[in-house]
């Protein structure tokens, strides 16, 4: 069940993160545009997870967790076949809303099922599962970079869509919930081992009117934003100081390592220390590493700072899924969860990947105001996230 979660998020996971920081500057130079237009690529990545996630969440449990997953699967390879033929940037725009969209229907059902058939390591399992989301965007940036120059850019979204396709598809009949009697079996086994008072369920119009949600949801439009943005960011950075695209990208493949390995520790650290404080550490670090970007000079020391922007975006993933069905309990976990995406979804979009190509533009490519507010995202996110705790009852 583990590997299945595991695999299916995979291909998701390195068109999201890793796709459009190599493929950045070959779209400027396809349609000639700007690098805000860029930017919005994963605005629309964004914007999809927005309107996904909730009914992702809703439509789970009326369809079914693996025939969700087998479409999301399915428009995730198709689409990406696609975009290698795309005439202009606004199809490659219809490219990434549709892996948003298709991300959401993978996502949801791969933690929700992992933590209903492990409850006594909801952290640690929601870590191994987002471990897989982001690492394979750690993985293939190198790898796109070589088939980019090997086989060009049609042939190499058609292969790539293709074992998409494959992959999922294999996987996705695996993820589902367990029986009635296993799921029964599970809860006391837990319950035996950690004998504190049951989390009761909250609906999602009690969620709504707790201060939790809505710190939990702040923290993921600020973080969210600084996070993503490390996506297009990186690479242009490396570009923008004169070093070419093949050096560069190693910025941005530090920050996925550190974005992958962070949600197996930051998951598993959290059983432990707490949600709150190891959200809240990974948050502070961010911001510093962020203001100190501009100000230090070599590939080695902006991977170095990258990988601490890397370690709280993948924590951000990994630990926000446990400390919400702490707060909230599992019964209404996926409409609750995609409701608190609906902030990374609407909001880091705009913050992140486009305010950011944006200021660039208007600044004529000084990174030190854009490294700056994405800091203070991460220190306001800080403070916040220690007040998203289990509401009274």
């Amino acid at each position: 069940m583990l590997a299945a979660c595991c695999a299916v998020i995979f291909w998701p996971g390195s068109f999201i993160f890793g796709f459009p920081g190599v493929m950045g500057p070959q779209w400027q130079q396809t349609f000639g545009v700007t690098r805000a237009a860029v930017g919005q690529v994963l605005f629309f990545v964004l914007a999809a997870v927005g309107f996904a996630m909730y009914p992702a969440g809703r439509w789970q449990s009326r369809f079914g967790t693996e025939r969700l997953a087998a479409l999301g699967v399915f428009l995730c390879g198709l689409s990406t076949i696609f975009v290698g033929f795309a005439p202009s940037i606004k199809l490659v725009y219809l490219w990434a809303f549709v892996i948003g969209a298709a991300s959401s229907f993978i996502y949801i059902p791969a933690l929700t099922v992992i933590q209903r058939w492990y409850p006594e390591q909801r952290g640690l399992v929601s870590g191994v599962v987002n471990l897989s989301f982001a690492s394979s965007a750690a993985l293939m940036p190198p790898a796109f970079t070589l088939l980019l120059d090997h086989i060009g850019y049609a042939l190499m979204t058609l292969v790539l869509g293709i074992l998409a396709l494959v992959t999922g598809l294999v996987a996705a009949p695996f993820i589902r919930l367990p029986e009635a009697s296993t799921f029964s079996a599970l809860k006391i086994k837990t319950l035996a081992e950690t004998p504190q008072a049951p989390i009761q369920s909250l609906t999602v119009s009690e969620s709504l009117h707790t201060r939790s949600f809505w710190f939990l949801w702040l923290t993921w439009a600020f973080v969210g934003a600084a996070g993503i943005a490390m996506v297009t960011l990186s690479v242009s950075y490396g570009l923008a100081r004169g070093y070419p695209i093949q050096s560069a990208v190693f910025i941005l493949t530090a920050f996925n390592i550190t974005n992958g390995l962070s949600r197996l520790i930051s998951g598993y650290l959290s059983d432990i220390l707490g949600r709150n404080v190891t959200m809240s550490l990974a948050f502070w670090i961010a911001g510093i590493a962020y203001l100190l970007l501009p100000y230090v000079h070599g590939i080695p020391l902006w991977a170095i700072l990258a990988t601490f922007v890397g370690f709280a975006f993948g924590t951000l993933f990994a630990v926000s899924a446990p400390l919400a069905s702490d707060c909230f309990g599992m019964a209404h976990f996926g409409a609750i969860f995609g409701l608190v995406f609906t902030a990374y979804g609407f909001i880091a979009g705009a913050l992140g990947p486009w305010l950011s190509g944006y200021l660039l533009d208007k600044t004529q490519g000084d990174f030190r105001v854009v490294f700056g507010y994405l800091g203070i995202f991460c220190f306001i996110s800080a403070i916040l996230i220690k007040f998203a705790t289990p509401p009274r009852r």
